[in-house]
């Protein structure tokens, strides 16, 4: 195909504007003109031309090294080869339309052994697109990562060419979330400050009518309440990212994840406190909790379940809170993995939420699949629920619903989730208890068995945890008799020589006081006898 380099001047007529070319008088001066190059290109498919065209050389050198680098990259294919020519030709075309480098003749034949994009034009939001339409997991999951994807990297980042996305970017994209946050803050403080003053408006009177006409539009003009993006879902939608750049990486499409180097802040996990009795106390005087993760303390658990004997699902909260079912797994427990007379049951599921829709899956991790021993007591439980469920089922005949699942609705069918948790907690208020979530019953659990001494390999695998750090990191809280018995015990193991002289003052003191009590009694007796003996 045709190519040469050529000299060009750009000086123009002062008169017309017009280029002079080689009319101009400066044309054979040395370093005046630049030099450019022009490469035809394998034509479209309709058979129209296009070329490649670049200029601005400072020499001939320059420019003829730059024309062989586009037939280097042009003699890629071979002739007979009719996509690869239309691939490397659309290349050529954009990196000459947008100005861009010339690609790496090597890195170019890899790319097309591999039959990748030559050129990186694929922004983030067509990459993320086609990474979420190629994931094969759990509805509940596809959903988590398409919220990310829509609500902050389209919108952030999702213009940019995937493979010029650099660590400021993400950057920048964080910053603009903790500004928007501060934002939907200022928002929330303004609507919330509406309402309140709505609330002292009177009802009657004209004025007062026209005060709250007044106010009701402004809250309509405003931004509805909105939930800021916190640290937990801000390390979420790094993941997510990170996951599909990494992906991308496996795929050849480009060699650096940037997600990965990206630094933002850290989550810190609340740490699960006690219900005390000085926090009940102050909790009573504020109700505010001490800690978004509360646990009750085995009086507390106890004085729950007896108030709750009666409930219909009093057998799912006993089994929740002695051995830490999670909340999906034991709306999903079938009885056919429940055996009763071995005194144990294996999770094999559990039921998701999926915005409201609920759908049955596997546990989470391997380590979800697990097999729970049932005490006597739960046993004896789950027993005469069986027989509640079985006298249900009698009553509601043809019609009822055959899930197999142990907790069921009165008609057999699924529990929903969601409900579950709005049961827990109006009972929870009723009862009159310090508030706890239901998550916070499996807290409870891990507590009392690792108050109990129980091994904590065994507390991990009967809570479904990978690994036993996760148990001591996220359940282990200290009951305040357990922390006293330790501080007691660890107190015993140093002898002190101050100690030794305190008990010894100790004792000093208290046999000088029994004198002391001992001489006055005697006293009293004798006066007593005097007094006795003069009215004689």
């Amino acid at each position: 195909m045709k190519g040469s380099t050529y000299r060009r001047c750009s000086c123009r007529d002062p008169k017309t504007g017009k280029e002079l070319g080689t009319s101009c008088p400066r044309r054979n001066s040395r370093n005046h003109c630049t030099y450019s190059i022009r490469q035809e290109l394998p034509p479209h498919e309709d058979s129209s031309r296009r070329s490649f065209a670049r200029g601005g050389y400072t020499n001939a050198k320059a420019a003829q090294a730059d024309l062989d680098h586009v037939r280097a990259l042009l003699g890629l294919v071979e002739a007979d080869d009719r996509e690869g020519i239309q691939l490397v030709a659309e290349m050529l075309a954009e990196v000459s339309g947008e100005k861009l480098p010339l690609p790496d003749v090597e890195e170019t034949r890899r790319r097309l052994k591999a039959g990748q994009d030559l050129v990186g034009s694929l922004t983030v939001t067509e990459w993320l697109d086609r990474w979420l339409a190629g994931k094969r997991i759990r509805k509940s999951g596809i959903s988590r990562y398409e919220t990310d994807i829509r609500v902050h990297l389209k919108p952030h980042i999702g213009h940019r060419r995937l493979d010029r996305l650099r660590v400021s970017h993400l950057s920048e994209m964080f910053t603009a979330i903790a500004d928007g946050n501060a934002e939907v803050l200022e928002q929330n403080a303004q609507r919330r400050a509406a309402v309140e003053e709505l609330a002292t408006i009177p009802w009657k009177g004209a004025e007062n009518r026209a005060r709250r006409k007044a106010l009701k539009a402004a809250l309509d003009a405003m931004p509805p309440f909105r939930r800021v993006t916190g640290p937990a879902t801000r390390q979420h939608v790094k993941a997510t990212l990170r996951a599909s750049l990494n992906d991308a990486i496996g795929q050849q499409i480009i060699t650096f994840n940037p997600a990965a180097h990206v630094e933002i802040d850290p989550v810190r996990k609340p740490k699960a406190l006690v219900w005390t009795d000085e926090r009940v106390a102050k909790w009573e005087q504020t109700g505010e909790k001490p800690s978004p993760v509360m646990v009750w303390t085995p009086e507390q658990t106890g004085a729950f379940l007896d108030f709750v004997a009666g409930d219909r699902l009093y057998a799912m909260w006993h089994l929740i809170a002695f051995r830490g079912l999670r909340r999906g797994e034991a709306c999903g427990q079938p009885w056919s993995e429940t055996n009763l007379d071995r005194h144990s049951l294996t999770v094999t599921g559990q039921l998701v939420q999926d915005g409201w829709e609920v759908e049955a899956s596997e546990p989470k991790t391997d380590s979800g699949f697990r097999v729970v021993a049932l005490d006597d007591d739960t046993v004896g439980v789950l027993e005469r629920h069986r027989k509640q469920q079985e006298a249900e089922r009698a009553e509601w005949g043809s019609a009822w619903v055959n899930t197999g699942l142990v907790f069921t609705q009165e008609d057999g069918s699924w529990l929903h989730p969601g409900k579950v948790t709005d049961l827990f907690e109006r009972l929870v208020a009723a009862s009159g208890l310090p508030p706890i979530r239901l998550h916070d019953l499996r807290h409870g659990a891990a507590t009392l068995m690792l108050a109990a001494d129980i091994d904590i390999k065994i507390v991990s695998d009967t809570l479904g945890h990978s690994d036993t750090r996760i148990t001591r990191d996220i359940y282990q809280s200290v009951l305040p008799h357990v922390g006293k018995s330790a501080a007691e015990a660890t107190a015993k193991l140093v002898p002190l020589q101050r100690k030794a002289e305190q008990e010894e003052q100790a004792r000093k003191a208290a046999k000088k006081a029994e004198q002391a009590a001992k001489a006055k009694a005697k006293r009293k007796k004798k006066d007593k006898a005097k007094k006795a003996a003069k009215k004689g």
